[in-house]
């Protein structure tokens, strides 16, 4: 099986400058190798249905393995704290998959109080029609009114790495896509007790939806 090193670019992302506008966030194209991306594309699951699943309670190919091993690196976390000057130990981390987006999906909001830093690895292909038309691409938000008022605009393609730590200013948001749209989210959790019982959620829909699989 590859390595995650082998699969990501943990020296670009060490490279790559953190924006202030519309707060403070990486965004790097091409997180993942380009003569890796066919590969770790060919690792993900079919997923019919909408919504965040754990990642626990998927089917995972061995090179998308290994890119998710990388998120939950040492070595991820130590860049990370670096780049934020942030301390994160002891941070738990929490990953789902989503292989699809609909109607209700991309209203704009800020992430929950419990997940400290926010990690979004995009994995579809570029080129679609609807990329093009920024359908489905989110957006950094200078507030929570106006979607067209953004500083920074996502693809979701191609392994593209977006990470910002949380705050109750992170506004961000997409146009409407409804169809398949493949995105790793993790996030390091506080130890509050808000972020425990998500935690908690987290395993056990991992566990049902792994006992519905085998069922």
């Amino acid at each position: 099986m590859d390595t995650p090193q082998e699969l990501v670019d943990f020296a670009a992302l060490r490279a790559a400058p953190v924006s202030a506008d519309p707060f403070p966030h990486i965004l790097l194209p091409r997180f993942i190798r380009e003569e890796a991306l066919a590969e770790v594309f060919a690792s993900l699951p079919p997923m019919k249905g909408r919504g965040s699943f754990p990642i626990e309670a998927v089917r995972l190919g061995a090179a998308a393995k290994s890119v998710i091993a990388g998120l939950q690196s040492d070595e991820f976390r130590a860049i990370v704290e670096e780049k934020f000057s942030l301390s994160l130990t002891g941070a738990p981390n929490m990953v789902t998959l989503r292989g699809n987006s609909g109607p209700q999906d991309g209203q704009i909001h800020t992430d929950s109080s419990a997940k400290r830093v926010t990690i979004l690895l995009y994995l579809n292909p570029a080129g679609a029609k609807d990329w093009a038309e920024q359908k489905g691409c989110l957006r950094l938000l200078r507030g929570p009114a106006d979607l067209d008022n953004f500083a920074a605009e996502v693809p979701p393609v191609d392994g593209t790495l977006l990470v910002f730590p949380n705050g109750p200013t992170t506004w961000h948001g997409h146009k409407t896509f409804a169809g398949q749209r493949y995105v790793v989210q993790m996030n390091y959790m506080t130890t509050s007790t808000k972020a425990k019982a998500e935690m908690r959620r987290h395993h056990l829909s991992a566990f049902i939806k792994r006992l519905t699989r085998a069922a």
